[in-house]
C-alpha cells in the first residue's frame, strides 16, 4: 500500500531532507582533485550528527558507511575508502537522513576538475530525466508516468538507463511503495495522489545498461565499464506541482 502523508508529515521528511541539501551543498565544495572519498563521508556524517539526526545508509543491511561514492563506472552503493578523486572523474554522491523518525534521500554527480564533453553530457542528460521524472509528479497521474518520462530523455540522449535499481516511497521507512522504475510505458500502474512521497532517482549509462556487483557484496558497477552517473531527489506531490524536499542551489 502507497503511503498518503499529511502535511505535518511531510514537513517532518522535509527536516531530514533540509539536512541532505545541506550535505550535498558543502560537499559540492569539497569536490576537488586529491580529496579522499571517506573524508567527504566524514563531512557528511559530522553534519547529520551536529543536527540531531542519524546517518540512513549507515548498518542499513549492513552498509559500512554513512554515503555512498559512485566514481565514473560505478552506478551505485560504492563504499567510501582512501581512493582519491582524480581530474577529469565523475562521482556520484549518494545521501540519506532520518531524522524525528522520518527519512529523506539525495544524489548529486559531480565533475571532478574538467572532465570531457561525454561525462558533461552524460551528468547533464542525466539530472533531466530526473526533472523530467519529477514533473510527472502530479495528483492523477499514474507511477509509470515517472519511469516514462525518465527513459524517454536518457534513451533519446542516446543513453540507457539502468532496469536493476529503481526509485521509491520514503517516509518512516527508508524504502516503501511504490517501487519507481526507470523505464516502462506511461499510464500504468497506481494513480499518483496528493501527499505521496517518493525518491526518484535515474542512473544513467553511457554504454549498455548491463551491470554487475563487485566482490564486496555492494559495488555496482558497468558491464562494460563505461560511465555512470546518478540523480536523486526526494518529492512529495503537492497541490498541484511536486514539491522538491532535498533541493540545494
Amino acid at each position: 500500500m502507497i503511503a498518503v502523508r499529511s502535511k505535518r508529515e511531510i514537513a517532518r521528511i522535509a527536516e531530514a531532507g533540509k539536512i541532505v541539501a545541506e550535505i550535498l551543498e558543502i560537499i559540492s565544495k569539497n569536490i576537488i582533485p586529491g580529496v579522499l572519498t571517506i573524508s567527504l563521508d566524514e563531512i557528511s556524517e559530522n553534519i547529520i550528527m551536529k543536527r540531531g539526526a542519524r546517518p540512513a545508509f549507515k548498518g542499513y543491511r549492513g552498509f559500512p558507511k554513512t554515503v555512498c561514492v559512485e566514481i565514473n563506472e560505478v552506478v551505485v552503493h560504492g563504499i567510501p575508502d582512501d581512493t582519491p578523486l582524480k581530474e577529469g572523474d565523475i562521482v556520484g554522491i549518494d545521501v540519506g537522513v532520518q531524522k524525528s523518525g522520518y527519512f529523506a534521500d539525495a544524489t548529486v554527480t559531480f565533475p571532478v576538475g574538467d572532465v570531457d564533453d561525454r561525462a558533461k553530457r552524460l551528468i547533464e542528460v542525466t539530472r533531466e530525466s530526473l526533472y523530467a521524472g519529477i514533473r510527472k509528479c502530479v495528483e492523477g497521474n499514474r507511477i509509470s508516468d515517472i519511469s516514462h518520462a525518465v527513459q524517454l530523455l536518457a534513451e533519446s540522449n542516446g543513453f540507457s538507463v539502468v532496469k536493476n535499481y529503481a526509485g521509491h516511497g520514503i517516509g518512516t521507512r527508508m524504502h516503501e511503495e511504490p517501487q519507481i522504475l526507470n523505464y516502462g510505458p506511461a499510464n500504468v500502474g497506481p494513480e499518483i495522489k496528493r501527499g505521496m512521497v517518493f525518491a526518484i532517482e535515474p542512473m544513467v549509462n553511457e554504454g549498455y545498461d548491463a551491470i554487475e556487483v563487485l566482490s564486496d557484496g555492494w559495488t555496482v558497477v558497468t558491464k562494460d565499464r563505461k560511465l555512470s552517473a546518478h540523480f536523486e531527489h526526494t518529492v512529495a506531490v503537492n497541490d498541484g506541482r511536486p514539491l522538491i524536499l532535498t533541493e540545494f542551489c
